[in-house]
């Protein structure tokens, strides 16, 4: 066949005004009368009609074109000339019907490789004239016509005869889009190359591609539609997005294509498509796509790339946000982490997002709602974005939020009150911000209680952070917190309390940070153990927030809490905790009760902390400091870990027991009158204490076996054994 077509001798070029002559004689032939013509066509139809006979020649039914017969004219397939007329209005041919409508389109396409890009839409007029020369409409036949395009072109040659065959189906797509991308659907399931080379040829020519994107996307959000059709589409668009010529065309649409993909990975991961569909996509896996999740990140990158979004697909890689996308429990993170990097590398498209965000925020679709939600959130982070609505209505659209029942509504409404938080400017909204974010803090989903934190902390960031408002309103409930049972709560509430301090360390150096420097104070211990949290999130936490305090509250004591946090060293943690005796020694009490209550943790590494912790604290302190309850309590507590699983824990109580013995045996003592007439005075108190007793003897531990770090652990390093 293609022999026939691309092998005849060739003559003048065939043009433009060739083609609408030779439709026009087919028209005539069958009596059709029909009489367009293309623009500038100034052929005769007394002149026409001979030609249009004499490119007929006699020939069996889908035999392949012969050699011109008429001049330079080219000659037709004879399948045209010879139409079945109980064949009319059918959709579905025979295998011979199929061939002579590719016969049909090969012999176009060759008459198209010589009329050159100005005989593309009278292609598409030939063929209309062809077919309704048979008593069908081109409609119900372009199923066929693609379906022999398919068989055909892969035996073509590459070059001219190629391009001009794949011409053909742009010339079809440029009246009847829609019939086009649905003939060319199923066969993009499985991949097939010969459809893939359409779909990558369509996306080339600037006149359809557009069309063809609109009709994908009108597939592609076909929710009641089949699951495989679905795919298809998302295969399709994959091969389109990835030609560079197919950016222009997205330009109208961007904003509702991207969406629309990124809203299909949700229905995916929550399995609304297909229960069987993969939920989790490595993408480190190799060869082509081959589950409808990764087909759609595909579709994604290649959206994104196209129109220099190059580092947002960067930072998704490099934050694990394609991974996250297609989680089942993950995807509304992967779409905030989508949305913070378009923020920062793509901010081009954000008007039109949030534009298209809106009405889908009161969508009845649970997929679609939530998307856009998340995106929404996302883009608050963009402060030209949020000029788009008033400040006013952010918030009352948040709050709102804050009251649906659904965790995950609240959850979104948290972290974009964090957002309007760092880029509002009138300190009216603070008071607006507030009450959703500390009653937050109660919560028992550890993603809210962590949004609210966060929400919190950028709020502290702003200038003209209202530092002694939040002191006040957080000392009763974040030292709770400190102590979570949830790894990323314990660890985001330490860092607020770190950057706390550190906004409001001006009025701490000078005494005027009265709330402040309380929650420093009964946060202390809790800091002070958690440098041994098994966690390291909240580990690393607690240095920083120590570091801060150190800073704020002038302790000297940087050098001894890094060496405690990093080496366990019992030297360093004496050194603290005879600086904290002297600063706070009315406190002495308050330390040992919230230390005792860490020797009942469930985690070894925190028991044994707590008893070493009492061990010094009981030797720093003065006998007057703390009562003999306490003494008798401390005394209990510590005997009764004489029993515990880890020896580690066993031998810090007994060393620690004996400090607490020899403090209460000095407690018992009482001091002489004279001594204790010049214990009140400042200057002698010294002398006093000297002479109230014997000196007690220092404890000695043995090294952790729980913690160990130094810095090569900390930042990952690898030491050979």
């Amino acid at each position: 066949m293609a022999g026939g077509v691309w092998g005849r001798g060739r003559g003048a070029p065939v043009g433009a005004l060739t083609l609408t002559a030779l439709a026009e004689g087919i028209r005539d032939s069958q009596g059709q009368g029909l009489a367009a013509t293309s623009p500038g066509s100034q052929t005769e139809p007394q002149e026409r009609e001979p030609d249009a006979q004499a490119l007929v020649p006699e020939a069996e039914p889908g035999s392949v074109a012969t050699e011109p017969t008429a001049g330079n004219e080219p000659c037709f397939p004879p399948s045209v000339q010879n139409p079945s007329p109980e064949g009319a209005h059918q959709v579905c041919q025979s295998p011979g019907e199929e061939g002579a409508l590719a016969d049909l389109a090969l012999y176009t396409a060759a008459c198209l490789e010589e009329a050159g890009f100005a005989g593309t839409q009278v292609t598409a007029l030939t063929l209309s004239s062809a077919l309704e020369a048979r008593g069908e409409r081109l409609e119900d036949q372009v199923h066929a016509l693609v379906r022999g395009l398919l068989v055909q072109v892969p035996s073509l040659a590459e070059g001219r005869p190629r391009r001009a065959a794949l011409r053909v189906l742009s010339a079809l797509a440029l009246e009847h889009a829609q019939d086009v991308v649905y003939a060319l659907l199923p066969r993009s399931l499985p991949p097939d190359r010969a459809a893939a080379e359409l779909w990558r040829s369509l996306s080339r020519n600037q006149r359809v591609n557009g069309q063809v994107l609109v009709q994908l996307l009108w597939a592609l959000k076909g929710a009641a539609g089949p699951e495989n059709e679905a795919l298809a589409a998302t295969r399709a668009l994959g091969e389109m997005l990835a030609v560079s010529g197919c950016v222009g065309a997205t330009r109208g649409f961007y904003p509702h294509l991207l969406l629309a993909l990124v809203t299909q990975l949700h229905e995916l991961a929550r399995g609304v498509r297909s229960p069987e569909t993969p939920k989790v996509w490595a993408p480190s896996h190799r060869g082509p796509p081959h589950s409808h999740a990764s087909c759609a990140v595909e579709a994604l990158k290649a959206l994104l790339t196209g129109d220099g979004g190059r580092m947002v697909v960067t930072c998704m890689e490099q934050a694990g946000g394609w991974r996250r996308l297609v989680g089942t429990h993950t995807h509304l993170e992967g779409v905030l982490l989508l949305a913070s990097a378009m923020v920062a590398h793509a901010d081009h498209h954000l008007r039109g997002l949030f534009a298209d965000l809106l009405p889908r925020l009161r969508s009845p679709d649970d997929t679609q709602r939530l998307t856009a939600m998340a995106f929404f959130t996302g883009l608050l982070q963009s402060r030209p974005t949020t000029r788009l609505l008033r400040e006013e209505a952010i918030l009352e659209r948040l709050r709102t939020w804050q009251g649906d029942p659904e965790p995950t509504v609240r959850w979104l409404g948290l972290l974009g009150l964090g957002h309007v938080a760092l880029n509002c400017g009138k300190v009216r909204h603070v008071n607006t911000l507030l009450p959703a974010l500390l009653s937050a803090l109660g919560e028992g989903d550890a993603r809210l209680v962590g949004a609210a934190l966060g929400a919190l902390r950028r709020l502290l960031l702003r200038s003209r952070a209202p530092v002694r408002l939040l002191s006040t309103e957080l000392r009763p409930r974040l030292p709770p917190l400190l102590d979570d049972a949830r790894d990323c709560v314990r660890a985001s509430a330490v860092g607020l309390l770190g950057t706390l301090v550190r906004r409001g360390r001006g009025g701490l150096r000078v005494g005027l940070r009265g709330p402040l420097r309380k929650l420093v104070l009964q946060s202390l211990v809790p800091l002070l153990l958690r440098l041994h949290d098994p966690s390291r999130d909240a580990a690393e936490s607690s240095e920083w927030t120590l570091a801060r305090c150190d800073q704020a509250l002038r302790w000297g004591l940087l050098e001894e809490m890094v060496t405690v946090a990093h080496y366990d060293s019992p030297e360093a943690l004496s050194r603290v905790c005879h600086r904290l005796v002297q600063r706070y020694p009315s406190h002495v009490p308050s330390f040992l009760s919230q230390t005792q209550g860490y020797l009942r943790s469930p985690q070894g590494p925190l028991r044994r902390a707590a008893a070493v912790l009492i061990g010094f604290l009981a030797h720093h302190t003065s006998p007057s400091r703390v009562s003999q309850d306490l003494l008798d309590s401390l005394f209990h507590d510590l005997g009764q870990l004489r029993s515990d699983p880890e020896p580690a824990v066993c031998a810090a109580a007994h060393v620690s027991s004996q400090q607490v013995a020899l403090l209460a045996r000095a407690h018992n003592r009482p001091p002489g009158l004279r001594f204790a007439y010049l214990a009140r005075l400042p200057r002698l108190a010294r002398l006093a204490r000297r002479r109230a007793g014997p000196k007690r003897s220092p404890p000695v531990y043995s090294d952790s076996p729980f913690q160990h770090r130094s810095g090569a652990d900390r930042w990952g390093c690898f030491c050979p054994g």
